[in-house]
């Protein structure tokens, strides 16, 4: 069973989700979802370690402040504040989309603690897509910014990053766009998805080639929201020679609500 509870971090209450027992397994979600993108991940794993998904500050059921920078920084300090609260040293990692970069920094800053690593759909690398690059600059356009985070908004996102709407379950819409029915957490949303800086991701860059633990990438080929996926996964593989690659052929961005069974099975087996 998938117990939600929240922690006291920094000032913050950070929500999380979490199931299973044994060493620790932590999830981090991207843009403009939360832990609730796991929910149907998270018991394929859980039947071998324990797994935690955060709600990262800005998403989802955690505070939203609008007097912090978004930056590496903060996340960092969160993340930290976070492990210690629950117990955490060393783990298992895996990263989505903006959960990518906020993660692998973090992880970069402590890899001693890092005893496996898994990526999926995400950004890793200071060379920006021209998506990338389009999304902020729509996070910072009048109009653009509006629609970007509105309920239809959220909604397109969503529909946009699956390659076959009809595996979307019944609540996963609902689940997205429910975090941000106001004015100010659609406004901690945008400030968070243009929070990180360039440096930030060149010092992953830096480190990425120097991981010495098993590495596991899934991803969806179809993905419409970082289309440069495979020259991400190829550039990965080049510096994460020991990575091992799993493909959906047939989905996009938002694997984890088009495969969730097989996506944690893969990830369970991984992590056990």
């Amino acid at each position: 069973m998938i117990e939600v509870a929240k922690v006291s971090v920094d000032g913050l209450e950070i929500a999380y989700r979490e199931c299973g027992e044994g060493r620790p397994v932590l999830l981090i979600h991207g843009w403009p979802t939360s832990s609730f993108l796991w929910r149907n991940v998270m018991p394929g794993i859980a039947a071998h370690r324990r797994v935690i998904a955060i709600d990262l500050p800005g998403f989802g059921d955690s505070s939203k402040p609008l007097d912090r920078s978004y930056s590496f920084r903060m996340y960092e300090r969160v993340l930290d504040g976070f492990l210690d609260a629950l117990s955490v040293d060393e783990l298992g990692l895996c990263v989505h989309d903006l959960g990518g970069p906020i993660g692998l920094y973090w992880a970069s800053q402590n890899s001693a603690r890092i005893e496996r690593l898994a990526l999926c759909n995400t950004l890793a690398y200071p060379e920006l897509s021209w998506a990338a690059k389009a999304f902020l600059a729509a996070t910072v356009t009048p109009g653009f910014r509006r629609a970007l985070t509105s309920q239809w908004g959220l909604a397109q996102a969503l529909r946009l990053g699956v390659s076959d709407r009809s595996r979307l379950p019944p609540d996963a819409i609902e689940g997205i766009q429910r975090p941000f029915q106001t004015a100010a957490a659609r406004k901690a949303l945008l400030a968070a998805g243009r929070g990180l800086s360039q440096d930030g991701l060149e010092t992953i860059a830096s480190w990425l080639p120097r991981v010495d633990v098993p590495v596991r990438i899934i991803y969806g080929a179809r993905d419409r929201i970082l289309p440069d996926i495979r020259k991400t996964v190829d550039r990965l593989v080049r510096d994460l020679p020991q990575a091992e690659v799993s493909v959906f052929d047939d989905c996009g961005h938002f694997l984890q609500e088009e495969r969730p069974a097989e996506l944690g099975e893969l990830l369970g087996q991984f992590f056990e």
